[in-house]
């Protein structure tokens, strides 16, 4: 079974729990992206 591969056009993107802005899937996030809840490191702290 293939890996989802994915083009700009087609990344996933979920709403920070903070701040509400909408963020795109990153390469970092891969195998964690279910539990990704924060668009960045400040909102992750606040």
């Amino acid at each position: 079974m293939k890996p989802i591969r994915y083009t700009k056009s087609t990344l996933p993107s979920k709403v920070c729990v903070t701040c509400g802005r909408p963020f795109n899937w990153r390469k970092k996030w891969e195998k964690v992206w279910d539990e990704v809840k924060y668009c960045s490191e400040r909102c992750r702290r606040t």
